[in-house]
């Protein structure tokens, strides 16, 4: 990984694997201080939005486990995929129940139509091909079934000024002195750059298979929760 390939907020798949492995063991300690602990609010709300009671659920890209874990309480029986198998060794330390399985979010080892729910929470802004990734979503929700993407924005007006002086300059700074692996928390402000806006991605969701596709921002627009249903 070089910090070219850092700044520009985009890396090659296997880079992408080898940061998250390296970071696995400072991810859940990341999330509280970057989000001010409510990372976990906006988790739960994903999983009451889209998961339903008995429902099978796919967590993709699901890290060290919390989405999944919130999708589970919610009512559904959760498959947790991702490519980092540092990541899964962290989720599977938080549930026997779920699923944890090491995959591809462009390639899912899924048969079509495997499930009624599928979430997303920080992790399709990380794929290398985003329309590939959300076509194969689409691929594996029965039709009616429903999306949660949870994901970093730049938000407008008032609160832009501050959430750059937070996000650009002290979260890289303070994980880059602080903690191993925290180069990695300058690709993030740069991936979040590179980003489609909650708009573009609606459209985007519009096009790869899903009706009824709307966004809500929270904690004043830096964070976006994507809903839509499979057609």
């Amino acid at each position: 990984m070089t910090s070219a390939e850092i700044r520009s907020g985009q890396l090659p798949p296997d880079a992408v694997r080898t940061m998250f492995d390296r970071i696995a063991p400072v991810y859940d300690l990341m999330n509280r201080v970057m989000t001010a602990g409510l990372d976990g609010r906006w988790r739960r709300l994903t999983a009451r939005t889209v998961v339903r009671p008995g429902d099978r659920v796919l967590d993709a890209c699901c890290g060290t486990g919390d989405l999944a874990l919130a999708d589970e309480r919610a009512g559904g029986r959760v498959v947790g995929l991702d490519f980092s198998e540092r990541m899964l060794e962290r989720a599977r330390r938080k549930s026997a129940s779920i699923e944890w399985t090491r995959g591809d979010l462009l390639e899912l080892p899924f048969e079509d139509a495997s499930f009624e729910a599928a979430t997303v929470g920080f992790g399709v802004r990380n794929v290398a091909d985003l329309e590939r990734s959300l076509r194969e979503l689409r691929r594996v929700l029965r039709p009616g079934g429903r999306l949660g993407i949870l994901e970093i924005t730049e938000p407008r007006g008032l609160l832009r000024p501050f959430y750059r002086l937070w996000f650009y300059g002290v979260v890289p700074l303070l994980v880059g002195r602080l903690l191993r692996g925290g180069s990695a928390y300058s690709y993030l402000p740069a991936s979040v750059r590179r980003f489609p806006g909650p708009a573009d991605l609606s459209g985007l969701l519009e096009r790869t298979g899903f009706g009824d596709v709307s966004f809500r921002l929270l904690a004043g627009g830096i964070v976006a929760l994507h809903t839509g249903t499979a057609r």
